[in-house]
């Protein structure tokens, strides 16, 4: 016997299964959003449970369910009946993202930090300011998002956040229940200090609340399946680089300095860091290597070899190969693109700071499995 035609209520469940929440990037069938729908003479009136009463995504919900719906021969038009979540069923959402079994609480932790995590943690790191940390930070994480990849990015620079900007994030981040729902820009996710204070505050916090802090950007936030987490720490080597060892020791530290020998100096001290933290030391990239001049000439506005050095040094430090990943050229576009909140490996791909970072995402992207704790199938023969 023949399977059964599929009718037009079939064909509405799975053009609504193909409509992703654009936060939580699930289909919204999935999560229990579509409390109804009916059809009836081209028409069809979605009831849909948003998270919270005041979701800022309503709008491309909308869009996106009527441009899935609209596509089934037949329908004509749609009709959206919002309605919001009860706080059971917000709970039971939180539960289910966490994987929690449904009756159980889900415990926030820090899903990176956690045995089998696939993700791959970056954290960039400088002696001091001023170095363009936030730049190659962004830069990388767009680059590695055009790219098809999933990306957050942690603006852990509390006291000096500038990632919103330079992402052009402007929403602000939605709670459901206990979970924060981070805002996405160009294809990655952020979370961010500056994006909880009022206007341009200062944030004056001792190393407790810093610590905290980050633990809530890992722990709290719905981060989903990210294939990349980058880090943007303060410079030096104070209390949030103590918190990033204790709460994610398998994040990869990437230093950036620039090419002058007073900068590099403290560069080295940032990286020397892993020694005590026993994190391992990704790479070295030098940012602001040369002014390239419209004769095709380089002026090297910062002095050379500052890079080159870090790298070497660190290598002999921890015993271990730590490579110079890039060079940098100096370029106004690069500051112009960050300003505007369009990274300019997007702005500009063509640009030479672009192709350089787009070089060093290229060495990012590689993934490279660890072998320890997982059996590797050999058998041992018994001597006769």
């Amino acid at each position: 016997m023949s399977a059964p035609a599929p009718t037009i209520e079939d064909a509405i469940q799975a053009a609504l299964a193909t409509v992703d929440d654009p936060e939580i990037r699930k289909p919204i069938t999935e999560l229990g959003m579509v409390k109804g729908f009916t059809v009836a003479a081209g028409k069809v009136t979605v009831e849909l449970l948003l998270t919270v009463a005041g979701c800022p995504l309503r709008d491309k919900l909308t869009t996106d369910i009527t441009g899935a719906l609209t596509r089934i021969p037949g329908i004509e038009t749609v009709d959206i009946d919002f309605g919001v979540m009860t706080e059971e069923q917000r709970k039971a959402l939180q539960v289910q993202l966490r994987g929690g079994a449904a009756g159980q609480a889900a415990e926030p932790v820090i899903p990176f930090a956690q045995p089998g995590s696939k993700t791959r943690v970056y954290a960039v790191a400088s002696g001091k300011g001023g170095v363009g940390k936030s730049s190659v930070t962004v830069n990388l994480a767009a680059s590695l998002a055009k790219r098809g990849l999933n990306v957050g990015v942690v603006d852990a620079d509390i006291y000096g956040h500038s990632i919103p900007r330079m992402l052009g994030v402007e929403g602000r981040p939605t709670r459901v229940e206990e979970m924060i729902m981070p805002p996405q820009s160009h294809g990655v996710k952020v979370i961010s200090i500056g994006m909880f204070t009022s206007g341009n505050a200062a944030v004056v916090w001792r190393g407790p609340m810093l610590h905290r802090a980050l633990q809530q950007f890992l722990a709290d936030v719905f981060w989903g399946d990210l294939d990349v987490l980058l880090l943007d720490l303060p410079p030096g080597t104070g209390d949030v680089a103590i918190s990033l060892a204790q709460l994610l020791p398998n994040a990869e530290i990437l230093v950036v300095t620039t090419p002058q020998m007073a900068a590099a100096e403290v560069a080295e001290r940032a990286g020397a860091i892993a020694l005590q933290t026993h994190q391992r030391l990704v790479g070295v990239v030098e940012n602001m290597s040369w002014l390239e001049l419209p004769d095709g000439s380089r002026m090297e506005v910062f002095g050379s070899g500052g890079g080159a050095t870090v790298a070497s040094s660190l290598t002999t430090t921890v015993g271990a190969s730590v490579p110079l990943l890039g060079q940098i050229p100096l370029d106004t576009r690069v500051r112009e693109a960050g300003d505007a909140g369009v990274p300019i490996v997007l702005a500009d791909p063509t640009s030479p700071a672009a192709v350089a970072l787009d070089a060093v995402a290229d060495r990012l992207a590689i993934r490279r499995e660890s072998l320890v704790g997982k059996p590797l199938g050999l058998m041992v023969n018994a001597r006769r």
